[in-house]
């Protein structure tokens, strides 16, 4: 005589799976990845010709940062604390100074014709770099352009830069533009 197998009743699993995953959807953290926003210059154009123009190296302010994550700017070595203030002096040049960017004669809306610093900030940092460090400098470095922007703002128009309608604010960034040029890291000293 067979014996009879009795059946399980799994109608309710798949309801209780769906629970399970649902649970850990909603209870599950997510980790936001931080970066930096940048906006890549545009694609040249077909058959454009490259500009062999040289930069002259008062021009170039130039940071280094290490494997050790030591800071050296223009030839000397810096706390990243004194990063922005050095680099505010090199956005602006105010004293008009040879060893800081010259300057040039430019017609910029609402400021007329005026003499502004063509300066490139030229930042490399070595393989061995830490994140951290990496961002501080750039952090330090952004915050000089955003000082300037605003005290700029300040002096000419009486309000903040962020509180400027958007014309004023493309005659302020181009004023002062950001331009901070990236080399690909390298083994610069260190570890």
């Amino acid at each position: 005589m067979a014996r009879k197998v009795s059946e399980v009743n799994a109608s309710s699993v798949a309801d209780i799976a769906f629970l399970l995953l649902i649970f850990f959807l909603v209870a599950t953290t997510m980790d936001v990845d931080s970066g930096l926003s940048r906006k890549l210059p545009p694609m040249p154009e077909p058959g454009a010709q490259e500009d062999d123009k040289q930069i002259k190296e008062r021009n170039v302010f130039v940071v280094l940062i290490n494997a050790n994550d030591q800071l050296m700017v223009e030839g000397k070595p810096m706390d990243v604390h004194n990063l922005r203030k050095e680099a505010k002096e090199f956005i602006v040049n105010p004293s008009n100074k040879e060893e800081l960017p010259e300057k040039s004669l430019r017609e910029i809306d609402y400021f007329g014709e005026v003499m502004a610093p063509k300066g490139i900030i030229s930042l490399m940092n070595d393989r061995g770099t830490s994140y951290g460090i990496y961002i501080k400098v750039q952090n330090e470095l952004i915050a000089a352009y955003n000082e300037v922007r605003d005290e700029t703002a300040m002096r000419e128009f009486g309000k903040h830069y962020e509180k400027l309608p958007e014309d004023k604010q493309d005659a302020v960034k181009e004023y002062y533009p950001q331009i901070i040029s990236e080399a690909e890291p390298k083994n610069i000293g260190g570890n």
